[in-house]
């Protein structure tokens, strides 16, 4: 619908659907980008995935309302309050378990060195109806993992001939398996669709907007784009952030110290996709770049800056270049 904005007449449903039909005949509308089957298949069971994880997220913010209605601080001393140690815990307090004691000898692993804290923590005001909803819950979740698990094994499944493709996407910093697969399902795995990486950033909605106006730039805000895509690879994104000694990290830490956290995000994300981009288009594994990456195509300035710096400091500096030994 886009094509027919700069189209002159009246604007009607009725003239819009004439004009772009006519439009068509002659090959004047760019057509959309359309995957095979097989990958609509894998991109709509990655969708429903994500919404499933959504929805789990979801519960267990409403478990652990409940237990602080009920004045339960296991979040203070467990840092996974639905792991095995708090499902433990959790699920006999549903059926009726009061005694703190018997609570928090449940504990497993290293939360059993926090037993003397468990008890306090599990020390609350538990009424039947915070046991009624903290059960429904739980089954809540049990039935919404279920699915997870069952749509990653279909998942898995329909990734078979796109093993290979995935496996070269996991070797970009901060993409895991779940994220290859989502990647590959929303842009699939032929790139010739794209005439460059920038066509696919732009298509994804990962680029600078160009809103400009007598020749003042208004508005850099990114435009819509496929919000599928752009939530896994921001994710991805912000996971390639923690990773050390990598270009993509050493690109984070550079524009976050500038432009702030959330545009660094978005421009990694944007790095990502354009690397994805070649890897798929070339065949070729990911070759890192490196943490000084920056720092090397720079070194004047670099030693300029450093130089500045503490002379600012009432240091007098001499540069002497290191010899390499014969």
């Amino acid at each position: 619908m886009r094509a027919q904005r700069a189209v002159p007449g009246r604007k009607t449903d009725m003239k819009d659907c004439e004009w772009l039909a006519e439009l068509l005949q002659h090959g004047l509308l760019r057509a959309s980008f359309v995957p095979p089957t097989v990958v609509r298949d894998l991109r709509d069971l990655n969708r429903n995935r994500a919404i499933l994880v959504q929805q789990r997220a979801s519960v267990s913010n409403r478990i652990e309302k409940v237990l602080e209605d009920a004045n339960i601080k296991l979040a203070t001393v467990a840092s996974h309050v639905l792991g095995q140690s708090g499902r433990a815990m959790l699920h006999a307090m549903s059926t009726g378990e009061e005694d703190v004691d018997k609570l928090a000898e449940m504990a497993r692993a290293k939360l059993r060195n926090k037993i003397p804290e468990l008890r306090v923590a599990l020390t609350g005001a538990v009424r039947d109806h915070h046991r009624f909803t903290l059960q429904q819950w739980l089954l809540q979740l049990d039935a919404v993992e279920k699915q997870i698990a069952d749509f990653e094994t279909e998942i898995e499944q329909r990734n078979q001939p796109f093993q290979a493709e995935v496996e070269r996407l996991m070797g970009i910093p901060g993409v895991d398996r779940v994220t290859a697969s989502a990647l590959v399902a929303e842009i699939g795995t032929n790139m010739a669709q794209f005439p460059t990486a920038q066509h696919l950033a732009s298509w994804a909605g990962l680029c600078p907007g160009n809103q400009e106006s007598a020749g003042k730039r208004l508005s850099g805000k990114t435009r819509k784009g496929n919000p599928w895509l752009r939530r896994v690879l921001c994710q991805a994104a912000w996971a390639a952030s923690h990773t050390k000694n990598t270009y993509l990290s050493a690109q984070y830490h550079r524009l976050a110290a500038r432009r702030g956290k959330k545009r660094a995000i978005v421009a990694v994300a944007h790095s990502i996709l354009v690397i994805a981009y070649y890897l798929l288009s070339r065949g070729e594994q990911y070759r890192d770049k490196g943490s000084d990456y920056f720092d090397r195509i720079n070194s004047e300035g670099l030693k300029r800056h450093l130089v500045k710096r503490l002379e600012s400091l009432g240091h007098r500096v001499k540069l002497e270049p290191i010899l390499a030994e014969a």
